[in-house]
């Protein structure tokens, strides 16, 4: 847990500082008493904040405490020191994800007031990150980051919609939650955005939306069960057909989670790869290359790295390999960097005489399971894993390679 890291820095500063003041040795002596928990660290230093109100270690201490608050979803910390911090300047979304829904929690009007403004800094710091990574080089772990960032974005927008309900003005508050289904068209979503239709006095509008949460539990739901009747208490407030409100909203709910996919693959096109032939790799030097594109090939995918001495000894061996198929066109090398400084890769491979010919892995090591280098992968013409290589034997690597790709192409 990131508390207990940050602890043992305060802990190493403390010991560090020089001696003899009451204060040093008390906190010294507290986090010691704590041992591993996380829970104990944050209520001692808590305590040694009410201590020494004046402590020169404030900013950390409170700093650490944040974080205490975020790990163990700790609302009364949230509330004291989280606050704190956001009205400090924090933008952090994850601690404004955590505020924002510890004051929602809570029934005043203040506390609903701040939750709106914490909710909409969220939404712009959220729609700022994916901007980001859209303008980003692709890198590994970005789809994931881009799934999330999205689907906070949308819960966001739902905290945007709570609070203003609460405040009363349920126009604003349908359309808020309206954005939160919209960008990801999820069953509660769908409710929130009902629940303020029918408080603005829209029921057909309403049965249109809660139509979307029936639409998006499972069968054997029991809360779809319940939308269910109460999707027939608005029918009948409506004049309407929940039946046919149900297929359109299915409808509609497909059409979003067909856009989000392809909202998230733009940022990082490999974000829902669940297969090698899935991927899609950027270039050294052109176009990305999506391995669907390679259907019907013997693919061979040599992962390497400039820094990697072995790679270097294996690469004339590859070659040699290659040079055994040049007449064969449903056979197909690529060179697959690991290198996390892109930018080494070109001036390596002038300096060597290497193809400029290379890909990035973006994600399809991790998918493979390659965990050390060099590293070789035979997909069959269906795309398939046929065999992989860990490592190699200098005198054997080139007789090995060829027999395994002619079985691969034997075998389809």
């Amino acid at each position: 847990m990131r508390l207990l890291v940050l602890v043992a820095f305060a802990f190493a500063a403390a010991a560090q500082s020089p001696g003899g003041d009451a204060e040093q040795e008390q906190l010294e002596r507290a986090l010691a008493e704590a041992g591993n928990s996380a829970v104990d660290y944050a209520r001692a230093l808590e305590a040694h904040l009410e201590k020494f109100p004046s402590s020169d270690r404030r900013d950390e201490i409170e700093r650490i405490l944040v974080q205490a608050a975020v790990d163990l979803n700790d609302r009364r910390r949230l509330l004291t020191f989280g606050v704190k911090a956001i009205e400090n300047g924090s933008r952090n979304p994850r601690l404004l994800d955590f505020v924002t829904r510890a004051l929602l929690d809570r029934a005043d009007k203040e506390s609903a007031e701040r939750a709106l403004r914490y909710s909409s800094a969220l939404v712009r710091e959220l729609a700022g990150v994916l901007e980001r990574m859209s303008a980003e080089e692709i890198v590994p772990g970005r789809g994931r980051r881009a799934i999330e960032s999205d689907t906070q974005l949308a819960r966001a927008h739902l905290f945007q919609a709570r609070a203003l309900g609460r405040l009363e003005r349920f126009d604003e508050a349908a359309k808020a939650a309206r954005q939160g289904w919209e960008r990801n068209p999820t069953a509660e979503a769908a409710r929130e955005w009902a629940r303020w239709l029918e408080k603005a006095n829209q029921p057909q509008a309403a049965l249109e939306a809660l139509a979307g949460a029936v639409a998006a539990e499972p069968l054997d739901s029991p809360s779809r069960a319940r939308d269910r009747e109460r999707l027939g208490s608005l029918a009948r407030a409506a004049g309407a057909n929940a039946g046919a409100a149900l297929l359109a909203a299915s409808d509609r709910a497909a059409a979003l989670h067909t856009a989000r996919r392809e909202r998230i693959a733009a940022i990082d096109p490999n974000a829902f790869a669940a297969a090698p032939a899935d991927f899609t790799l950027s270039a050294l030097d052109g176009p990305p290359l999506a391995l669907a594109s390679l259907s019907g090939k013997v693919v061979i995918l040599d992962f390497w790295a400039t820094w990697c001495g072995p790679c270097r000894a294996q690469h004339p061996l590859y070659e040699e390999t290659q040079r055994r198929f040049s007449d064969r066109d449903d056979v197909t090398f690529l060179a697959v960097s690991t290198d996390e400084e892109r930018d080494a890769v070109a001036p390596f491979l002038e300096r060597n005489g290497w193809s400029k010919s290379v890909y990035f892995e973006d994600g399809l090591g991790a998918h493979l399971r390659v965990s050390s280098i060099p590293t070789t992968v035979i997909l069959t013409k269906s795309g398939r894993v046929y065999s992989r290589m860990n490592g190699f034997i200098p005198d054997r690597f080139v007789d090995m390679l060829t027999e395994r790709i002619r079985a691969a192409l034997a075998e389809e």
